[in-house]
């Protein structure tokens, strides 16, 4: 399955590696950015399945970020997108611990890396928001209400900030960790707000200036809306061939797919949206 993903990077990012090389931390700093990559490209790769968007993945000084759209995915889907990315961060680290036990010679070369896998994997199931863990209790709290999940996320969210800022001030009586003190301060943040999914929309006037290609892709009529939002790229302009069984039924434009995609109807087939004749 294509992912297409695109991957920027921060300016920070790069300020980051660079410090990192200056105090002899750059192959921590590498695995970790490449933990990171492999934990949104999970989620990329999950949110695709589903025939949903995260379709950009930015590099930043604490780790990754992935944006895109996946408004109107229902709750089990979403818990299977947030889950994917910790998933793969253990399949990682598992795999590690396999090589070593297969050969042993490899554990001074590949300890941080597993390391780094499995660290990502625990911190990300904490249950504090916007952690994957953190989205997946509100999701699963949402149940009794959407306000009540949130106020319930929020307390947890500053508990786990709590634990941490703890830590950091034990450690303060030997050897600060400074490291947990930004983590505390960054969770404690994502309390009150983070990890909206904006909507997706293309500016299509200046690119048009220049050519935009076309995309022509053949649907099952039947075929849900929100399957069909795979098939859009920025430097594509997309056009759905829409059939019923071998019979051609109509074009379907990208404005119209969008359209119908801005009304909510993400389950609805596509037929639905062919301009009447």
């Amino acid at each position: 399955m294509e992912l297409n993903a695109k991957l920027r990077i921060h300016p920070l990012f790069l300020a980051a590696g660079v410090l990192s090389a200056m105090t002899g931390g750059l192959l921590l700093f590498l695995a970790a950015a490449l933990a990171a990559l492999e934990h949104e490209c999970a989620h990329a790769y999950a949110a695709r399945r589903y025939g949903y968007s995260l379709d950009t993945i930015v590099l930043m000084p604490y780790g990754a970020v992935v944006s895109g759209d996946i408004s109107g995915i229902g709750r089990r889907q979403e818990l299977a997108v947030l889950a994917a990315g910790p998933l793969a961060n253990a399949a990682t680290g598992v795999f590690f611990v396999a090589l070593w036990w297969t050969f042993p010679e490899t554990y001074p070369y590949t300890e941080l890396a597993a390391a780094v896998s499995f660290s990502l994997f625990f911190v990300n199931l904490l249950p504090a928001y916007p952690l994957d863990g953190g989205r997946m209790v509100r999701l699963l709290l949402e149940p009794i209400g959407r306000k009540r999940a949130r106020v319930v996320s929020v307390v947890l969210t500053l508990l786990v900030a709590a634990g941490v800022l703890g830590y950091f001030v034990y450690t303060c009586f030997s050897a600060p960790a400074f490291t947990a003190l930004a983590f505390a301060v960054f969770v404690a943040a994502g309390a009150f707000g983070g990890g909206s999914y904006g909507r997706i929309s293309f500016s299509r006037g200046r690119s048009f200036a220049h050519g935009v290609e076309e995309r022509r892709v053949a649907l099952s009529a039947d075929c849900p809306l929100k399957s069909a939002l795979r098939f859009l790229r920025e430097d594509r302009y997309l056009t759905l061939l829409l059939f019923d069984g071998e019979t051609f039924l109509g074009e379907l434009s990208e404005e119209e797919l969008l359209a119908a995609f801005g009304a909510g109807a993400y389950g609805e087939p596509l037929r639905r949206f062919l301009p009447a004749l």
